[in-house]
C-alpha cells in the first residue's frame, strides 16, 4: 500500500514543476487539471522568437517530425502511455516529456543561423613610432593660404591690454619698474549728506617723453599732460583738468563732483586717463588708473599713488554733438538744431576751447551753402540752442549731404579742427544714416539725436561729401 502511495505522490509534485512550463492558469489544484494532461506534441517552447515565423524555424520543423521517429525508435522505445484511474500521468511519461522538450531545444539552437564574426583591430593610444602607421583614420585638414591666416590674426590678442591680467598681483614699484609710465596722485570721497562723490586729482610725476606717431611734434622733450576722470561704465559723463603745460611732474589739484547714489557708487569703477595734449595733431593716452570703487571706503576717503599701465586706447576721443532735424515738404525746407556739444577735444592749453560748428550743405558733389554758429570762450561742453534753415526741394532731398564740422576758435592763426560728422546721402557711418532716414520717415517732426565726432581722414575716407568742403 505504501509503495502506490509513494508513486503518486512523486507524480503529483512532478506535475506541479511541470506544468509552469505548460500552463498559466493552474495556481489551484493544478495535479486535478486538464491542462496538465497534454500530449508530447502539445508542449509550447516559450522563447524569443518573431511574430513571424523564420523559414530556418518552417525548416527545423519538418525535420523535427522525421527526426523524432528516427530518434524514437533508435535511442527511446516506445512504451504506450497509461494513465492512472484518477487521470494523472505517471513517471514515465513525465520523463519521456522532459526529454523530448530538452532534444527539441538543443536541436532549434544547433539550426539557428549564426552572428557574423567582425573582425575589429585593437586601436592603440599614444605616440606612434616612424615606422608604424596609425591605426585610425587621419583627420582631413584644410591648408590655409596666406591670405586666410592673415585674416584669422586678431590684433587685440596683442594688444597691451592683453598682457594686463597679472597687473593685480603686481605691487606699484613692479608695475612702476615694467611699464615706466609714472604715477598718479588722486583721492575720492563720498558726501552722504548731498549724495555725490568728490574725486580730487592731485599730482603726476615721472610721466614718459612725449610721443609722435605723425612727425608733427615740435617739442619732444615736454608733455602737455591732463587727466579725464569718469566713472565705469559709463564714459560719456566724464570731467577734464586743465593741461599743464611742459612738464613731467605736473600739479593739478583740481576737484570734481559726480552726482551718483551711493549703493550705486559702489558698482562703478574709477577710470582716470592721463593724456598729452598737442595741438597739431591727435592727443595720445599716456596712461590709466582703473580702481572699482567697491574695494575703498567711499565715507571714510583716502588719497593713493598709483602706477600707471598703458591703455588700449592710444587716441582720445573728439567729442560728441547733439543735432535736430525736421524737413518740411511744403515749404522745401530743411531746418537744423545745433543744440549742444560735450566733452570736445581741447584746442587750447590755457583755456581749454573756443568751439564753434560749422554747417555746410552739399548737393550731390556740389557745395551749396555754408552757415555756422557763434563760438563760446573756455569750455569744452558748450550750450549753442541755433536753429538754421536751408531750401532744399523734396525732389533734391535724397541727393543732400549735411557736413557738421567743429572748430576751435583761435584769434591769431587759422581755426582748429575738433571733429566731423556727414549727416545724408554721403553719410560718415550708420549712426549717421539712421539720423538721416528717421527724419525722411518722420516729415514736420524734428528728430534729435547725438553723434560721436570723427577725424578728417576718416570721414573723407567713408564720405566724397567731406572731401567738397573745407
Amino acid at each position: 500500500m505504501l509503495e502506490p502511495l509513494n508513486e503518486g505522490l512523486l507524480s503529483r509534485i512532478s506535475d506541479v514543476l511541470l506544468c509552469g512550463w505548460t500552463c498559466q492558469h493552474c495556481c489551484q489544484r493544478c495535479y486535478e487539471s486538464s491542462c496538465c494532461q497534454s500530449s508530447e506534441d502539445e508542449v509550447e517552447i516559450l522563447g524569443p522568437f518573431p511574430a513571424q515565423t523564420p523559414p530556418w524555424l518552417m525548416a527545423s520543423r519538418s525535420n523535427d517530425k522525421d527526426g523524432d521517429s528516427v530518434h524514437t525508435a533508435s535511442d527511446v522505445p516506445l512504451t504506450p502511455r497509461t494513465n492512472s484511474p484518477d487521470g494523472r500521468r505517471s513517471s514515465s511519461d513525465t520523463s519521456k516529456s522532459t526529454y523530448s522538450l530538452t532534444r527539441r531545444i538543443s536541436s532549434l539552437d544547433s539550426r539557428r543561423p549564426s552572428s557574423p564574426l567582425i573582425d575589429i583591430k585593437p586601436v592603440e593610444f599614444g605616440v606612434l613610432s616612424a615606422k608604424k602607421e596609425p591605426i585610425q583614420p587621419s583627420v582631413l585638414r584644410r591648408t590655409y593660404t596666406p591670405d586666410d591666416y592673415f585674416r584669422k590674426f586678431e590684433p587685440r590678442l596683442y594688444s597691451l591690454d592683453s598682457n594686463l591680467d597679472d597687473v593685480d598681483s603686481l605691487t606699484d614699484e613692479e608695475i612702476m619698474s615694467k611699464y615706466q609710465l609714472g604715477m598718479l596722485h588722486f583721492s575720492t570721497q563720498y558726501d552722504l549728506l548731498h549724495n555725490h562723490l568728490t574725486v580730487r586729482v592731485i599730482e603726476a610725476r615721472d610721466l614718459p617723453p612725449p610721443i609722435s606717431h605723425d612727425g608733427s611734434r615740435q617739442d619732444m622733450a615736454h608733455s602737455n599732460p591732463y587727466v579725464k576722470i569718469c566713472l565705469l561704465p559709463d564714459q560719456k559723463n566724464s570731467k577734464q583738468t586743465g593741461v599743464k603745460r611742459k612738464t613731467q611732474k605736473p600739479v593739478f589739484e583740481e576737484r570734481y563732483t559726480f552726482e551718483i547714489p551711493f549703493l550705486e557708487a559702489q558698482r562703478r569703477t574709477l577710470l582716470l586717463t592721463v593724456v598729452d595734449f598737442d595741438k597739431f595733431s591727435r592727443h595720445c593716452v599716456i596712461g590709466k588708473v582703473a580702481v572699482p570703487l567697491c574695494e575703498v571706503d567711499l565715507v571714510k576717503g583716502g588719497h593713493w599713488w598709483k602706477a600707471l599701465i598703458p591703455s588700449s586706447q592710444n587716441e582720445v576721443e573728439l567729442g560728441e554733438l547733439l543735432l535736430s532735424l525736421n524737413y518740411l515738404p511744403s515749404a522745401g525746407r530743411l531746418n537744423v538744431d545745433i543744440i549742444r556739444a560735450k566733452q570736445l577735444l581741447q584746442t587750447d592749453v590755457s583755456q581749454g576751447s573756443d568751439p564753434f560748428v560749422k554747417i555746410q550743405l552739399v548737393h550731390g558733389l556740389k557745395l551749396v551753402k555754408t552757415k555756422k554758429t557763434s563760438f563760446l570762450r573756455g569750455t569744452i561742453d558748450p550750450f549753442y540752442n541755433e536753429s538754421f534753415s536751408f531750401k532744399v526741394p523734396q525732389e533734391e532731398l535724397e541727393n543732400a549731404s549735411l557736413v557738421f564740422t567743429v572748430f576751435g576758435h583761435n584769434m591769431k592763426s587759422s581755426n582748429d579742427f575738433i571733429g566731423r560728422i556727414v549727416i545724408g546721402q554721403y553719410s560718415s557711418g550708420p549712426s549717421e544714416s539712421n539720423h538721416w532716414r528717421r527724419m525722411l520717415n518722420t516729415h514736420r517732426t524734428a528728430v534729435e539725436q547725438w553723434h560721436s565726432l570723427r577725424s578728417r581722414a576718416e570721414c573723407d575716407r567713408v564720405s566724397p561729401a567731406s572731401l567738397e568742403v573745407t
